[in-house]
Formats: C-alpha cells, sequence, structure tokens
C-alpha cells in the first residue's frame, strides 16, 4: 500500500516541513558527491550516523542529531521525504510550526533509543529520518484518525483505493513490529524497532495534544 496523498489538506503552509525535507535533501546531495569513493562515504555514514556499540567507549552526542538527516541511497531518501510530505504538514497544523519541529527532533530521538534498546552492541551505523517521520505518523494517527489515506496498492493489477488512516497507519505499525521480531538481529538493515518506537513516541504526544483541545 504505498499512499498518494491524504484528503485533509493543510490549513498553513507547513515550513518547518518544507525545511526539513530540503535540509534532508541538501545533506543527500552531498553524499551523492561523495558517491565516487565508497571509502569517504562509508567514512561519512560512520562519522554522522549513530553506530549502538560506541556509547560503551565515547557516547555520540552529534550523532544523535546528525543520524537523521543521512540517507542511504535513493529508495530511502525519496521514500522518507514523501512520508513526510503526506503526513507531516496536517501535523504541523495541529502543533505549530516551532512545537512541530521541537517534536519532530524529539520523535527521532526516541525512535533512535528504542532502536538501541533492541541492538545495544550493533556496529552498524542508524541513519535516515524514519524515525522521526514515524514519529509523525503516530501523531497523525491520533489526531487525525478520521482522514482516509488514497493508496496505490498492487494486486495483480494496480489499482488506487482510499484507505482510512487509522486502519492504514495501524497496519503500518503492525508489520514495523513484526518485521522487528522477525528481522536480523544484528542492527543491519532496516530500523524497524526505530520506525516502531518513532510511532509510540508521536501516539503519545498526540494524546497529549488532543486532551488539551477538549480541555479548552
Amino acid at each position: 500500500m504505498f499512499p498518494l496523498y491524504d484528503t485533509i489538506p493543510s490549513l498553513r503552509k507547513p515550513v518547518v516541513n518544507y525545511m526539513i525535507i530540503t535540509v534532508n535533501v541538501l545533506v543527500f546531495l552531498y553524499e551523492l558527491a561523495l558517491f565516487w569513493n565508497e571509502e569517504l562515504l562509508q567514512e561519512f555514514f560512520y562519522t554522522f550516523g549513530f553506530v549502538p556499540e560506541r556509547m560503551f567507549y565515547a557516547f555520540p552526542v552529534l550523532q544523535i542529531f546528525t543520524h537523521m538527516f543521512v540517507h542511504g541511497g535513493w529508495s530511502h531518501i525519496i521514500g522518507n521525504m514523501w512520508f513526510l510530505k503526506i503526513f507531516g504538514d496536517n501535523v504541523e497544523d495541529a502543533m505549530g510550526h516551532f512545537k512541530f519541529f521541537v517534536f519532530y527532533i524529539t520523535g527521532g530521538i526516541f525512535a533512535l533509543f528504542f532502536h538501541v534498546v533492541f541492538n545495544p552492541f550493533s556496529p552498524y551505523p542508524m541513519v535516515g529520518a524514519s524515525g522521526a517521520i514515524s514519529a509523525v505518523m503516530g501523531a497523525y494517527f491520533v489526531l487525525f484518525y478520521y482522514s482516509r489515506i488514497v493508496s496505490l496498492v498492487f494486486f495483480i493489477l494496480p489499482f488506487i483505493v482510499e484507505i482510512p488512516a487509522v486502519v492504514y497507519l495501524f497496519v503500518w505499525f503492525l508489520l514495523q513490529v513484526l518485521n522487528g521480531v522477525f528481522a536480523d538481529v544484528t542492527g543491519a538493515g532496516v530500523a524497524y524497532w526505530a520506525h516502531a518506537g518513532g510511532f509510540i513516541y508521536g501516539v503519545l504526544v498526540g494524546m497529549r495534544i488532543r486532551r488539551k483541545r477538549y480541555w479548552y
């Protein structure tokens, strides 16, 4: 189920969402300049990605932030930015620009440490915005559960269908947990537990925002 767009237009221009997408793209363009030299590219990933096993001898403080702006390839950057474009604008609407930025960064950090809990000795650098974007999706799940996600579905032939957001995102979250349980335990490949952790963080923050709406 590949999402094409949601059915709720944003009320304000999502300037922070655009800014985050722009920074990610610019960093990836820099990475492209390193593609000709595999050694330099790997050094870039290990310098700015978060390597869990390094926590035991030199805690990588900078990489807590930088890892979420580094991507491993075209499909990685395009997929992440597309999901952020679809779900980020409405969540920014609900939170406001500054709070959305803080939420995005803290969601990425929470997702990172959720990944580390399950892969504390991994020697592989964790890179990508998917943990932070998963937090955005978790908040969307709570705040815009009534929305519908227009998606491209492949079943013999491709077709387009509207899926309730609450169903789409719940299935997505369930798949992350199942993949986390059964995927490679070395910590290489897709960081499914970061996705799950980010989503949980987004749900918790989204619930807090909903409660405030009802109180006032």
